[in-house]
């Protein structure tokens, strides 16, 4: 099986040089059994030659198949640069990205799908354009997508292209997992929700846009199981779009934006009152009229805009973002999060 997967994919090219640094891959897998080995067997294939130290990480989010096991097989049969961390639960994609880069080690992260789907010969190439352009991220970009037209490739391109209005960052394929950064920038925002799918835009909040950038990377289709996401996450991601938009906007001024609709609200709500006023004024009866009800419910609304929705979405990013609070429980007897050594370069 193994040595099928890896006719299906590229030939491994020479490695670029690269300046010093230290590489951690981080690998969110959930119910990935049957792919931890040719997985495994294709990175150490890519990168058996890397000129510096790397290390991978495999998140185990919570699997309910054989996927430990196959993780610590290939922990124990490659080397013990493999390094599992295994979630108490399925805390979904994010929150093991998140786990994984908490645990990284490297000066420069990496994160990627464990489908076999996104291909590590790519790997090199983008950190090499990482460190020699002294980028913060480079980005993959699927440009030959191998996914079902309708079920994966439709809702992607509207959400990519609502995502670039919305942001003003035109990055072509957010939904990417293969992606390379500098771990000191990556390390300045905090991921949650579905927010995964939004790197470029968090990262451009803490450093310059023309920081990040894009590279077309190799898409296979994938070889085992099936995909674990649906259509269905295209109404998580606009969700999550508008936060982020919220966010990039307004993080330094919530006021402004609730307090904005705040005051659409109460003026909707005086306007409507104000109309009832002249009437009554005029000698009509108003107090079985259901605009007043409506009346009123603009002004209460607008009061609530302005409260409660401020102080809400400061709470909740004052809780993730001071470090008290996590979005993911690792079972530490079951992983391996000790000081474990590098892969190393021969000499």
């Amino acid at each position: 099986m193994r040595v099928e997967s890896e006719t299906l994919m590229s030939a491994v090219p020479p490695l670029p040089e690269l300046p010093e640094h230290r590489l951690s891959i981080v690998v969110p897998m959930y119910q990935e059994e049957d792919s931890v080995g040719p997985f495994v067997a294709r990175v150490s294939e890519c990168l058996h030659e890397y000129p510096h130290p790397w290390e991978l990480l495999l998140v185990n989010d919570g699997s309910r198949d054989g996927t430990r096991a196959a993780i610590e097989r290939e922990r124990q049969q490659v080397g013990a640069h493999i390094r599992l961390i295994e979630l108490s639960r399925n805390y979904k994609q994010t929150a093991a990205m998140q786990a994984g880069i908490d645990h990284a080690r490297g000066d420069v992260i990496v994160t990627l799908d464990g489908d076999l789907q996104n291909d590590p010969v790519d790997i090199p190439r983008m950190v090499a354009r990482l460190l020699h352009e002294d980028l913060d991220l480079v980005a993959g970009w699927r440009q030959n997508r191998q996914d079902a037209l309708v079920m994966r490739k439709l809702p992607s391109r509207i959400a990519n292209r609502l995502i670039a209005r919305m942001t003003g960052l035109e990055i072509k394929d957010n939904g990417c997992s293969l992606k390379v950064f500098r771990a000191s920038v990556l390390r300045r925002i905090r991921l949650y929700g579905e927010m995964h799918r939004f790197i470029p835009a968090w990262l451009s909040t803490v450093t310059s846009p023309e920081r990040i950038a894009q590279e077309p990377v190799s898409h296979h289709a994938r070889q085992f199981g099936e995909s674990k996401y649906g259509i269905s996450r295209t109404f998580r991601v606009v969700l999550d779009l508008f936060f982020v938009y919220f966010f990039m906007r307004y993080r330094t001024r919530p006021g402004h934006f609730f307090g904005g609709l705040g005051l659409w609200l109460l003026g909707i709500g005086g306007a409507v009152l104000a109309y009832l006023l002249g009437l009554k004024l005029l000698g009509e009866n108003i107090g079985t009229r259901p605009l007043l009800l409506v009346g009123f419910f603009f002004l209460i609304a607008g009061v609530q805009s302005m409260m409660a929705g401020i102080l809400a979405e400061l709470l909740v990013r004052v809780l993730f973002e001071s470090g008290a609070s996590r979005s993911y429980q690792i079972n530490e007897q079951a992983s391996s999060l000790g000081d474990a050594p590098w892969h190393q370069p021969k000499a």
